[in-house]
C-alpha cells in the first residue's frame, strides 16, 4: 500500500531538490565564467552586449549570449536592457577582482570539474571505507583550494592576525624561523614571506600538484626566503628550532592530524607559537547545522574532499570539514605538549583561529 503524501511538503522538497540542480549548473557555469575570463572583461566596462563581450574575450558571441542569460537569471549579473549586461562593483568584488579584494570568491570553483569527476571512485570508497588523496583532485584541484582562501590571507593575515598574536610580529621583523605544515600552493607562506623579509620561511607539503605550483609561485615573485619541502623526503625535524608554525585549513584534511601536531611540538621553540586555523566547526551536527548557514556546502565538500583525503589510508581519522571542533582542538594539542590555547575571532565566516603555546 502506498504511504499517503503530503503534497505540500512534497511540493517543498521538490522545489528544493530542484534548486539544488540549479545551483551545480550555475556554478559550473561561474567555473566556465572564471575560466574564459569573462567576468575579468566586464570588470568596470559598463553594460555590454554579447556581441561586445565576446569581441573582448575573443569568444564566440551566441555562446557567451547563453552563458549571460545564465548568469543573469542567477542573478550574478545585472541585466541593464536591451540585450546588455553589467557586472556591479558588488559582483566584481566576488567574481572578477581576485587580487584586490577580500570578497573574492570565484577561484573556489576552480576545482569544481575536478571534484565532480571524482565522483565514480568516491562510488567505491563508500563500499571500501578507503577514500581519495589529495592528489587525486589533480592540479585544478589544488589550484582551487589555494584560490579558494588566498583573498582572506592576502588581505588578512598580515595586517589582522599575526598582530593578535602575542610578541610574534616583533619577532618575525627582527628574523625568525617560520614553518607552514601543508602550506599548499603556499599562498599563506608567501605572503608573510614578502611581508617579512629577515625570516626565513620553510613550507611541508605532501600534495606534488600543490609543491608544483608552489615552486612556481616561488620563480615568478623572486622570493628568497622561502623554501619548500616534500615531507616525504624532508620532514619536519624536530630540533625545536622554529619560532612560529602554522597549520592553514588542513589539519581536518589529514590521515593523522594527531601525529603531525606532535611532530610540530617537537619542532617549536619552548618560547614558540603554534597557529591552527581551521574550519568552524561544532561538536555535533545538530549544532553545526543550526549555527553554520553553509552546514550542507562543507558536509558536501567533506565527502568529495576532505574526509576523502583524510581516509585515503586505511587507519586515517578522517575528521572531515566539520571535525575539528575547538574542544578536539584543544584535545589534541594538550595531548602533545602544549599547555595554552587561546581562540580568536577574525571575522572569517568560514574560519576559526587557535593560538596554541607551548
Amino acid at each position: 500500500m502506498t504511504e499517503q503524501l503530503d503534497l505540500d511538503r512534497t511540493m517543498q522538497l521538490t522545489f528544493q531538490l530542484v534548486s539544488y540542480v540549479q545551483g551545480g549548473l550555475v556554478s559550473a557555469l561561474v567555473y566556465l565564467g572564471d575560466k574564459l575570463g569573462l567576468y575579468r572583461a566586464m570588470h568596470g566596462a559598463g553594460a555590454m552586449t554579447a556581441e561586445e563581450l565576446a569581441g573582448r574575450t575573443g569568444l564566440h558571441p551566441r555562446w557567451v549570449r547563453e552563458w549571460l542569460y545564465n548568469q543573469g537569471a542567477a542573478g550574478l549579473i545585472d541585466h541593464a536592457g536591451d540585450g546588455r549586461f553589467e557586472l556591479s562593483a558588488e559582483q566584481a568584488a566576488i567574481l572578477a577582482d581576485e587580487e584586490g579584494s577580500v570578497f573574492y570568491l570565484a577561484g573556489m570553483v576552480a576545482g569544481y570539474p575536478s571534484s565532480v569527476g571524482l565522483i565514480p571512485r568516491i562510488e567505491e570508497s563508500f563500499r571500501t571505507g578507503i577514500g581519495l588523496p589529495y592528489d587525486a583532485q589533480g592540479e585544478e584541484g589544488a589550484h582551487g583550494v589555494a584560490r579558494g582562501f588566498a583573498p582572506w590571507y592576502r588581505h588578512m593575515l598580515v595586517p589582522v592576525v599575526l598582530p593578535s598574536l602575542d610578541g610574534l610580529v616583533g619577532k618575525l621583523e627582527a628574523g625568525a624561523k617560520v614553518a607552514d605544515v601543508g602550506c599548499g600552493t603556499g599562498t599563506a607562506l608567501l605572503t608573510m614571506a614578502n611581508a617579512f623579509p629577515r625570516s626565513e620561511f620553510h613550507g611541508y607539503e605532501l600534495s606534488q600538484h600543490a609543491l608544483a605550483i608552489a615552486a612556481r609561485s616561488v620563480g615568478e615573485g623572486n622570493v628568497e626566503n622561502v623554501s619548500f619541502h616534500d615531507v616525504r623526503d624532508e620532514p619536519l625535524p624536530a630540533d625545536a628550532s622554529f619560532d612560529f608554525i602554522a597549520t592553514f585549513d588542513c589539519l581536518h584534511d589529514m590521515t593523522h592530524p594527531r601525529d603531525v601536531i606532535k611532530a610540530i611540538r617537537k619542532a617549536l621553540k619552548d618560547d614558540g607559537t603554534y597557529l591552527i586555523a581551521d574550519i568552524k566547526a561544532k561538536p555535533t551536527y545538530e549544532e553545526n547545522v543550526e549555527n553554520n548557514p553553509m552546514a550542507a556546502m562543507m558536509y558536501g565538500f567533506s565527502v568529495l574532499s576532505c574526509m576523502s583525503s583524510a581516509l585515503s589510508e586505511p587507519d586515517g581519522e578522517g575528521l572531515g570539514t566539520l571535525g575539528l571542533h575547538p574542544g578536539l582542538a584543544r584535545e589534541m594539542t594538550e595531548a602533545a605538549g602544549f599547555t595554552r590555547f587561546t581562540e580568536h575571532d577574525f571575522g572569517s565566516p568560514i574560519n576559526a583561529y587557535y593560538e596554541v603555546r607551548p
